[in-house]
């Protein structure tokens, strides 16, 4: 899966609004996460293009969450999680989360 990487961070795209979800949504399509060209579309706000790109390669997802994306560096090798409340995307980075056992 082709990745963005910068600084040794690789680009992770999602959705932090309340509505529809971007990878929770579209669940078949992983690389949705690490796109590079959704990567770069999206931090240049270029969101035009971005929804050509995305209608052309990935003609069947769900495209709510389009205009919330939102690009979080996380440290290439990091275990991380996207969760999702009410469409609302967060990301959970393994190693920074305290776990319970009953």
């Amino acid at each position: 899966m082709n990745k963005l990487v910068r600084n040794d961070k690789v680009g992770v795209v999602y959705s932090p609004e309340f509505g529809a979800g971007w990878y929770t949504w579209n669940p078949d399509y992983p690389e949705l996460v690490f796109d590079p060209v959704i990567v770069e579309y999206v931090e240049s706000e270029q969101m035009e293009k971005l929804e050509i790109y995305i209608r052309l390669k990935y003609p069947t997802i769900f495209l709510g969450a389009l205009p919330h994306l939102i690009v979080e560096w996380v440290p290439q090798g990091e275990e991380f999680r996207i969760t999702e409340y009410d469409g609302k995307e967060s990301i959970e980075i393994k190693r920074g989360t305290t776990w319970m056992i009953a």
